[in-house]
């Protein structure tokens, strides 16, 4: 049967953290008549601003921006309820004649809307609660171990500093007996009227990434990124198990808070802690297929990616 569905081009702006994805996006948005939706599993909470480097009204410019502040730092933003919702939006933004943009930084989001989804079993609270009883004894470091045992693919990808992912792999793998790579791999179809345009940004040298990550960790100390972790933490209902509060930068500060670390050590920890994550967003961007690389600071950057863009978008239609 010939698909009739009319095809929705998407302009799909990834990178690491701190490679200027939003600032081109609203560049983009203004100049393509565009809106934006944010492919980032921290800027949907409300309250986590300074640390997120979320853009406020004077930095969007008038752009829509969808997916951002729509949930209370203690609720959980799955993978699933992302795609859905972005695949609503896609087809709401363009039946109004618009350009739908993705950018972000959460891979995994990119991953399973533009690749397709994989059907992990639900969580099992039994296997969790034995999973936290053996983490509490041998540590998560030796549960990142026994991870990449059964799975070490998971385990080059997910850091031995995240019990989060950790437990859910090793979740998986005893629930199924099937790895969570397999399943990664055993995907839902995706959305065949969006057509990607798959564009990435980020410094060519690697150095200069990390000279960026350093100055934004710094700019956001000043601009208040303690007070607004503290004023988290003075709410009693947080903790360090919820995804909010495990993100990079605010994990660091809330060990700052619980008296764990001195003030230059926890900055030290949030640059560090930041460019491991970027690192790892990396690793999954170079899997990616059929994307276009461009660089930060080229002078050009915004009427490369424009000229590259409207070629695009006409051989698609």
């Amino acid at each position: 049967m010939i698909n009739t569905d009319p095809i929705h081009p998407v302009v799909a702006i990834m990178g690491p953290t701190a490679s200027g994805k939003t600032a081109l996006a609203i560049k983009l948005a203004k100049a393509m008549n565009g809106e934006i939706i944010s492919v980032d599993s921290a800027l949907v909470y409300r309250g986590m601003d300074i640390g997120t480097a979320k853009p406020n009204c004077e930095e969007k410019d008038g752009i829509t921006h969808h997916l951002i502040d729509i949930l209370d730092p203690s609720e959980a933003y799955s993978t699933g309820r992302f795609c859905r919702e972005t695949r609503e939006l896609i087809h709401d933004i363009k039946k109004r004649g618009k350009l739908p943009i993705l950018a972000g930084g959460t891979m995994l989001y990119f991953n399973a809307l533009l690749n397709g989804l994989s059907t992990l079993p639900k969580a099992d609270p039994l296997i969790r609660v034995e999973l936290d009883q053996e983490a509490a004894i041998k540590g998560w470091h030796a549960m990142h171990e026994q991870l990449s045992v059964v799975d070490p693919t998971a385990a080059a990808r997910i850091h031995p500093n995240d019990p989060q992912r950790i437990q859910r792999a090793l979740e998986v793998f005893r629930i199924t007996g099937k790895s969570i790579t397999t399943h990664f791999e055993q995907t839902v179809a995706t959305d065949s009227s969006i057509r990607p345009i798959r564009i990435m940004v980020m410094p060519n040298d690697r150095a200069r990434l990390h000279q960026r990550i350093e100055e934004r960790f710094h700019q956001m100390i000043d601009r208040g990124f303690i007070k607004e972790v503290e004023l988290l933490y003075q709410r009693g209902d947080l903790h360090t198990r919820l995804p909010s509060i495990r993100a990079v930068g605010y994990r660091q500060i809330w060990d700052y808070l619980e008296g764990k670390t001195g003030m230059d050590a926890t900055i030290q920890l949030g640059i560090i802690a930041t460019r491991q994550f970027a690192k790892r967003q990396i690793t999954w961007l170079r899997r990616e297929v059929n994307v276009k690389e461009y660089d930060t600071d080229d002078p050009s950057l915004q009427r490369k990616v424009f000229d590259d863009l409207k070629e695009s978008m006409h051989f698609l239609q």
